[in-house]
């Protein structure tokens, strides 16, 4: 409970001292309390319930509504809060992040975000350009009790320029101008952002290929400088080239950029499958013995040198690349393998939280309930972090030893929901009987 109250207070503390701004601030906490404890989906009804029923909060449905689509929640301030609560949030000296997208499929016409987004990894059975939502999020990848996570640390919603400039309902935000970014440009943003919280920090960021290029890594670089890194995956026809010689002493015309043009990645990787060396890596919660080749090259379409790593399964391979020479081989792998953590932070967000099921429709109720449900699943794993023991798994898995993310939160919902919590912002009397609780507690997953 002294763990909850040290992630708590401080987020607390971002409101400001009116009358109203103390009532916000209590409702917020026991709200992000309610997103956590995992009795039911977050849809709003829902965390209303559990602020009456298991905080003992005196608040009308009325007024709850109007909180949790309030325009007045200093989300910034919060999220910046947050960050200086995460503990150690550097991994080898850098900032190891995460970047993807996904969509979140809805079936109200009128939900604001909403148009039809094309999915890549639609099944044969479902609609190419499902009615959905499309968020792109930024997670900080980090090493928790001897399993990676992803902690969401900013996120935006792509509106697309079709639906903007068709003036759809959908695109209006109260009081905005709604303005059409790119997927690459709203990343951009918010690595710059981050690196403006956390100066003079180096930045790797993890993603795959439709964002390693050169849409992201200029418009950032312009802004952070050699502090910002790319680790992703190349394309199988990306042409690479060997680094240029160096200029002779008197040699007429410009430098060279670009060496001997090596071939296509696919290319390259058939010539130096012979030569591959083996490497003992931790993958996937286990260590692991792959094959490997490396080398440094140029990339035509990041005008830089980066090392690339060629990782080879019995009939396929795979090729990495960072544009950090500092990193290993043994890094990059590792890094690149943590990055999936972030699909599994998608469904801990949508599924687990459950931000899919919500029924919110206007604007800002909708970027709200986004907020909440990745506060809470960063406030899950930072309150592992913070943990002495390592939790111990509840449902046994065949090969899963480490714990689940639905373990902390039932770990959470004991400490909030213990006899001896004394309220984040105030006291208050508990509304059920310990037994009660203690039997939702047996019956939750």
């Amino acid at each position: 409970m002294f763990i909850l109250r040290d992630i708590l207070k401080p987020l607390q503390d971002e409101f400001s001292s009116s009358k109203l701004g103390k009532h916000r601030s209590i409702w917020f906490i026991y709200a992000l309390l309610s997103f956590i404890i995992p009795f039911t989906s977050s849809i709003s009804s829902n965390i209303l319930r559990c602020m009456h029923t298991f905080f003992g909060i005196d608040i009308n449905k009325r007024r709850f509504y109007t909180f949790m689509a309030s325009n007045k929640l200093p989300w910034d301030k919060i999220w910046a809060k947050l960050w200086d609560t995460i503990p150690d949030p550097l991994t080898d000296g850098r900032l190891l992040v995460a970047l993807d997208d996904s969509i979140n499929p809805k079936t109200g016409k009128k939900i604001f975000g909403c148009s039809h987004i094309f999915d890549h990894a639609a099944k044969s059975n479902q609609t190419k350009y499902p009615w959905a939502q499309n968020v792109v999020l930024l997670g900080l990848l980090k090493s928790i009790k001897g399993r990676w996570a992803c902690l969401p640390l900013s996120h935006r919603f792509y509106l697309p320029l079709k639906a903007i400039t068709s003036k759809s309902d959908n695109m209006n935000i109260a009081g905005k101008i709604p303005s059409f970014k790119t997927k690459l440009e709203q990343s951009a943003n918010m690595l710059v952002e981050l690196a403006h919280h956390f100066k003079g920090i180096n930045i790797l960021c993890a993603c795959d290929s439709w964002f390693g290029n050169n849409g992201l890594y200029k418009p950032t670089r312009r802004h952070i400088g050699s502090l910002f890194n790319l680790l992703s995956r190349l394309r199988s026809n990306t042409v690479l080239y060997s680094i240029a010689p160096k200029r002779k002493p008197g040699q007429r015309g410009r430098t060279r950029k670009y060496g001997k043009r090596l071939g296509s990645c696919s290319e390259v990787a058939a010539m130096f499958k012979s030569q591959a060396s083996k490497l003992s890596v931790f993958l996937y919660g286990d260590y692991r013995e792959i094959m490997f080749y490396s080398t440094v090259v140029m990339l035509q379409t990041l005008k830089c040198p980066v090392r690339v790593v060629w990782v080879f399964r019995k009939t396929q391979w795979v090729a990495l690349f960072s544009t950090d020479l500092d990193l290993s081989i043994k890094q990059i792998i590792e890094y690149y393998g943590a990055r999936w953590k972030i699909e599994s932070g998608f469904k801990e967000i949508k599924q687990e939280i459950g931000s899919s099921k919500s029924q919110t429709r206007t604007a800002h109720a909708v970027m709200n309930h986004i907020h909440f449900s990745m506060m809470a699943a960063t406030i899950v794993w930072i309150y592992g972090a913070r943990l002495e023991n390592i939790p111990e798994r509840r449902h046994k898995v065949r090969g899963r030893n480490s714990f689940a993310f639905s373990d902390l939160r039932h770990i959470i919902a004991k400490a909030a929901l213990s006899e001896n919590f004394d309220a984040v912002c105030y006291s208050h009397p508990k509304s059920l009987k310990k037994y009660f609780i203690d039997v939702l507690l047996r019956m939750v997953a």
